[in-house]
């Protein structure tokens, strides 16, 4: 029973979306665990909570944050109080997610092909050459299945009222889904009981659907494909995700200096000689892949990689080029996208979006600065960011002259005010803010997402940047039919 206190002193933020508590109720779905949470008493919570430290550490779930020019690595801060979906929204959720993928991978095709949505004034061509992830040595190469996104990390976010909205489309190497799968076990060890009783909708196939979709890629040019993750090394920030990934799907972990491209073809250095590679999960950006074509002091590529993949003698994943779908100054006309494609409305919405190379958004968006939020179009992970009204006046001076001298490296959004939800912290459950990236795989047979995906929290007090760069840490995700 002493957790009924704990709820009683659950308080709110005011004017939040709180994803447990609502007019001093438990919100529908939230009420089974509720149920079985109260039963367990304090020392046996930070048992518990003291078990997932333990379990991280041991088990070396981290990941590296780059400060001065150096890596430190750290263990992906958890908390043991799940975020739970109902069903029904995650039907909307799912929904939404699917249709603006299917946009998004035709938009791809559009661009290094025919260019109908330039063509039709949809969006401006210097928008899209501008784009530094816009890689012209993709035009007309054909890619396999016409499939560029095949892993997308979308991130969504709540608003006031509960709507969500998408805040950022990941198509190029999208990170976190091995969190996604070790949270999901440290709460099987934690809370044994409940995931079966709560109905909880399982993420372990994920290794299962993803290895599937790569094995269809390489099953056009033989029955017996050869699959490797492909990763930049130790140092790379998510290191901990490449060998995890690999070790799921039971396929090689490779680095650049590990394959080698003869006669257009890619081969893996074995003990026994060279094997023949048709398909590679690459966790390694394009600019980094060939140092023939892109970086010449690229030490993380393979050369001559760039024209197997256009000879289709290998497939690579996700597609080169995808950056120009995910820049966040093209996200503000994915919903554009959704209707000239589809010819449907979109599901999701997107965050309202200022676009810093027209002079009426820009000169609107100098005047309440204290009151947006400023991203470079290419930075991502927390980086290159301004929150008004928690910035200095340097800050915003600072800002306010390079929005004017590059205004195409810009956006502007309107503060959003995230969604809370308890985090179990110094013993009391307390509110912190949220987003959620669902993992989609896009495969021959269609996109398939896995129940929930990574829920990020801000666990600073007051926070609302989730990301791990910048303190940020993580809770399971629960969808409960």
């Amino acid at each position: 029973m002493e957790n009924i206190e704990y709820f009683k002193q659950y308080k709110t933020i005011n004017g939040v979306f709180d994803e447990m508590k609502v007019d001093d109720n438990v919100r529908k779905h939230y009420d089974s665990f509720m149920s079985a949470f109260q039963n367990i008493n304090s020392s046996e919570m930070a048992l518990k909570d003291e078990l997932a430290k333990k379990l991280f550490l041991t088990q070396g779930i981290t990941f590296t944050v780059y400060s001065s020019g150096e890596g430190i690595e750290k263990i992906f801060p958890f908390d043991i109080y799940p975020r739970i979906i109902q069903a029904a929204e995650w039907d909307l959720i799912e929904r939404g997610i699917k249709q603006r993928l299917k946009a998004l991978n035709i938009f791809l095709k559009d661009v290094y092909h025919q260019q109908f949505i330039i063509k039709d004034g949809i969006i401006p061509a210097a928008l899209i050459y501008s784009s530094p992830c816009y890689l012209r040595e993709m035009m007309n190469v054909d890619v396999p299945f016409d499939i560029y996104t095949h892993i997308s990390g979308i991130d969504l976010i709540r608003d006031h009222d509960g709507s969500y909205y998408v805040l950022e489309d990941n198509l190029r190497t999208p990170s976190g889904v091995s969190y996604m799968l070790e949270n999901r076990n440290i709460s099987y060890r934690l809370f044994p009981n409940l995931i079966p009783e709560n109905k909880v909708r399982p993420v372990s196939d994920y290794p299962d659907l993803l290895m599937k979709n790569l094995l269809g890629l390489g099953n056009r040019n033989t029955s017996r494909p050869t699959v490797v993750l492909l990763t930049p090394g130790i140092y790379n920030s998510a290191y901990f995700e490449h060998t995890t990934l690999a070790r799921l799907m039971g396929i090689e972990l490779v680095e650049g200096r590990d394959l080698v491209v003869d006669n257009h073809k890619v081969y893996m250095r074995t003990t026994k000689g060279l094997k023949k590679v048709d398909v590679i999960y690459r966790r390694v950006d394009d600019e980094f892949l060939d140092p023939l074509i892109f970086r010449p002091d690229s030490m993380l590529g393979v050369p001559g990689i760039y024209h197997a993949y256009r000879k289709g003698n290998v497939a690579i994943v996700n597609a080169m080029g995808n950056g120009v779908a995910d820049d966040k100054a093209i996200y503000a006309y994915v919903p554009d996208m959704i209707k000239y494609y589809l010819n449907e409305e979109p599901i999701l919405k997107n965050v309202p979006t200022y676009r810093m190379e027209n002079v009426d958004e820009r000169e609107y968006t100098l005047k309440n600065l204290n009151n947006m939020v400023v991203k470079r179009t290419n930075e991502s992970g927390g980086y290159g960011m301004l929150i008004g009204n928690i910035a200095t006046e340097q800050e915003l001076k600072e800002f306010s002259e390079e929005i004017v001298k590059s205004p195409r490296q810009f956006i502007a959004q309107p503060i959003i005010s995230l969604s809370s939800a308890p985090c179990y912290i110094d013993g009391k459950l307390q509110p912190r803010r949220i987003d959620l990236r669902p993992f989609a795989l896009s495969g021959p047979d269609g996109i398939e997402i896995v129940p929930g995906g990574l829920t990020r929290v801000a666990l600073k007090e007051g926070s609302i940047v989730v990301n791990s760069s910048q303190g940020g840490g993580s809770k399971d995700t629960w969808v409960v039919d």
